[in-house]
């Protein structure tokens, strides 16, 4: 029987272990006894004083010891009775006096630091207003920006439709020209033909009009 009772003891033991780990501290009644198992008749590693913090490995409600671990790393066994699950009223006195000594010197730390932080605030307000008047000005530069692409764009615009307009002026002037051109070699045919006829007229009146007159002279000779 008493083997099984190991064995059910050590699993308990196992059991608990495997839980996370939590924090217990020794009861402000008496100084307690850390020994190497789970009875009085094991060796004692140490005295652990009232209030010190321990590390909980595992509980075994049998025995009614835990298995725990100190500051410095030490391991073994104490009374789970022996242990608390928060700091001693002693260490909650201290503190509570600590903090009470924290919030007497508070004032002084808490006016100190809202002086810091209204300054703080000043600084980052003034940041806050340069960066207001650089994002206006950016804005402006960016409007001017825009309306200047939009003027080139317009001027490249206009600038394409006078240079095709000027295209078409300069095929009207040279079709124009060349109206011109073949008008003048037309005028210049017509009276070189001008000419040529009255020259040829004339010669053909130089011909005909001797022979006109001696028939005149012919048939006024026979009327006589």
């Amino acid at each position: 029987m008493e083997p099984v009772k190991k064995i059910v003891t050590l699993a308990l033991i196992l059991c608990s272990a495997s839980v996370a780990a939590k924090t217990a501290y020794v009861t402000d009644q008496l100084d307690i006894t850390l020994r190497t198992g789970e009875t009085t008749s094991h060796r004692i590693l140490r005295m652990l004083p009232t209030g010190e913090r321990l590390e909980v490995l595992g509980t075994n409600p049998q025995s009614g010891y835990t298995k725990v671990r100190t500051s410095n790393g030490a391991e073994g066994y104490v009374l789970t009775r022996q242990l608390v699950d928060q700091p001693v009223a002693r260490d909650r006195l201290a503190e509570a006096e600590a903090e009470v000594a924290s919030l007497k010197a508070a004032p002084g730390e808490l006016s100190s630091r809202l002086a810091n932080l209204t300054e703080q605030h000043r600084t980052l307000q003034k940041n806050f207003e340069e960066l207001k008047q650089n994002k206006t000005q950016v804005d402006q530069e960016y409007a001017a920006l825009q309306r200047t692409s939009t003027n080139a764009v317009r001027i490249a615009n206009e600038r394409n439709e006078l240079r095709k307009q000027v295209a078409e002026l300069t095929r009207e002037v040279e079709e124009v020209k060349q109206q011109n051109r073949e008008l003048e070699n037309k005028t210049a045919q017509n009276w070189f033909l001008i000419g040529a006829g009255v020259v040829v007229g004339g010669i053909v009146l130089g011909l005909i009009l001797p022979h006109l007159r001696v028939r005149r002279r012919k048939s006024s000779w026979g009327s006589l």
